[in-house]
């Protein structure tokens, strides 16, 4: 009996020594990565910016490798929007790299919660500049590429669940776009987009594109007093600039979908009851340069 509790005990701080010793080892390179970071967007030229994001990669790559790295929250690297799929299925890693002419390139990784703790990543590659069609179904090697920040669980009885994706895609000097993107698994692969949105607007929608004046805040978030994902209702500035989504901003009333027999139901003129959420205006523009604006 006493070599069984000697050997227990052996055991315990064998455990306790080694999980100390890995989380310094990610606290090490989480601080490696803040250092990269800084660089990567302090550096002048496209060139430049893309070496270094590249170091930032392989070095996030090192640091989800160790095992039960999937638990390491990764709060202290601002730079990158670490999301949660709700059912501890995965998560999802995703930031920007802002580019001198003012637009924008997206990185990411989708991280399986494996058994065991083995390193099971979709990269996602952004192709938005090859995506000829943004309504087109897509996969994680053609990714419509978005800073994610936050995701929603549908499921339905008899239906294969998929996520709700809510993410900030920038766009370039004059205009902002947000996203909602759908997210599904196919098997073993990964699917971008599909046909769950009903409303005479959003006939055989995949994903829901806003954009607006760069200058402008829009909220887009899922609200629990309203029961649905709400948005700013965006229109130009005049009639005659229609289209023309430098002119775009809220005009102060909401819309929504909401969650309706596993598809996303639109809704008009959505009441909020609650506060509009000041965090909503990090998303105008991550750099904060500008002080956004809710209307021209």
């Amino acid at each position: 009996m006493k070599n069984i509790k000697l050997l227990l005990c052996v055991l315990v701080t064998f455990f306790t020594i080694a999980a100390h010793a890995q989380q310094n080892k990610l606290n090490a390179l989480q601080d490696s990565l803040i250092k990269i970071s800084n660089l990567t967007l302090n550096a002048i030229g496209k060139e430049k910016k893309l070496a270094e994001n590249a170091r930032f990669v392989k070095t996030l790559i090192e640091a989800l490798k160790l095992n039960n790295a999937y638990n390491y929250p990764f709060d202290s690297l601002k730079t990158v929007s670490v999301i949660n799929s709700g059912d501890q299925s995965f998560r999802i890693l995703s930031w920007y790299l802002p580019l001198d002419d003012g637009t924008y390139r997206f990185y990411g990784t989708i991280q399986m919660n494996t058994n065991g703790g083995a390193l099971k990543l979709y990269p996602l590659i952004d192709q938005t500049e090859n995506i000829i069609n943004a309504n087109q179904i897509t996969d994680n090697q053609k990714w419509f590429g978005a800073r994610y920040y936050e995701i929603i669980p549908v499921t339905a009885p008899g239906k294969l669940p998929y996520y709700v994706l809510l993410g900030w895609k920038g766009n370039n000097a004059s205009t902002t776009k947000k996203v909602i993107e759908i997210l599904a698994f196919d098997k073993d692969k990964v699917v971008f987009g599909a046909p769950v949105f009903d409303g005479k607007l959003f006939k055989d929608t995949n994903r829901v594109i806003f954009e607006y004046n760069k200058q402008n805040a829009m909220m887009l978030k899922s609200d629990k007093k309203a029961g649905m994902i709400v948005y700013d209702h965006l229109v130009p500035f005049e009639e005659s600039m229609v289209g023309k989504f430098e002119y775009y901003g809220s005009d102060l009333s909401f819309d929504g979908f909401k969650i309706i027999g596993g598809r996303l139901k639109h809704q008009e003129n959505v009441d909020l009851k609650n506060e509009i959420n000041g965090n909503d205006e990090l998303y105008a523009d991550p750099k904060k340069k500008l002080k956004p604006e809710k209307k021209f």
